[in-house]
């Protein structure tokens, strides 16, 4: 029983994302146009899913190391599992949001289409990391869960907007932006630190433990505006870390 664990926490993460999927292809983006900020509702729910997505994806890795019961059939269904949840749905939320503020700004809505360009790379990304043995212990690129948190975040933060950011959010020259930077980070030569706790010792974990002590101070202050930023300082600290371990 045990052994199958790991897989059904993989086939969580991806009933997951395609409920998110589907509630965001279900959002009906002409309509919120003209809506109040409660009509992000339907995005901040599939927000919401994704983040049990990502916790699901961190575990099922977790519990198959811990139970030895690491396949290849798991690495193969993680990936799938993951091009879903972490692959499709980013694209789908920026097509969204993009679909939304394309026509107020006077630019043509197939410019949205650009967003899946952050899909294409997340696949990219997958199967680079299922193919390079230099990313066992460390990342090398953004991961795809850590681009599509970040992206998930924006209608989290357009739902309860306290520092008064939507109209920045909503530019869609900072959304195209985005895709492309993130579709970069993605496949970028950049070595990142993965939150893999061989022991407890500080000086074996440093980086982990000041990342995990700030990425908490700073979503008590910010809730999900933090999340963008926290982004930002794992980029950072992998990139001023002489090594990763």
């Amino acid at each position: 029983m045990k052994k199958h664990l790991p897989n059904a926490l993989t086939c969580l993460n991806l009933l997951c994302g395609c409920v998110s999927l589907s509630i965001i292809l279900a959002y009906d983006s002409a309509s919120a146009l003209a809506a109040s900020s409660g009509n992000w509702q339907p995005l901040v729910q599939a927000a919401y899913l994704i983040g049990i997505a990502a916790v699901a994806d961190f575990f099922d890795g977790l519990v198959a190391r811990a139970l030895h019961v690491s396949s290849p059939i798991g690495k193969d269904l993680d990936s799938l599992a993951d091009m879903v949840s972490f692959g499709v749905v980013p694209g789908a939320i920026l097509f969204k949001l993009l679909q939304q503020v394309l026509p107020a700004a006077g630019l043509p809505t197939v410019l949205a289409y650009l967003a899946f360009v952050v899909s294409i790379f997340s696949a990219l990304r997958l199967a680079k990391f299922n193919n390079d043995t230099r990313q066992s212990d460390s990342f090398i690129g953004l991961p795809t869960p850590a681009c599509t948190l970040l992206v998930a975040s924006l209608p989290l933060i357009l739902a309860h907007d306290s520092f008064g950011v939507s109209g920045i959010i909503l530019n869609p020259w900072l959304l195209l932006g985005l895709s492309g930077l993130l579709s970069g980070l993605l496949v970028a030569e950049i070595p990142l630190f993965a939150l893999k706790f061989k022991n407890l010792r500080w000086q074996d974990n440093s980086v982990r433990f000041v990342f995990l002590l700030l990425s908490v101070a700073l979503l008590a202050g910010l809730q999900a505006a933090a999340i963008p930023l926290i982004v930002l300082l794992y980029v950072l600290l992998s990139v001023l870390r002489p090594s990763v371990g």
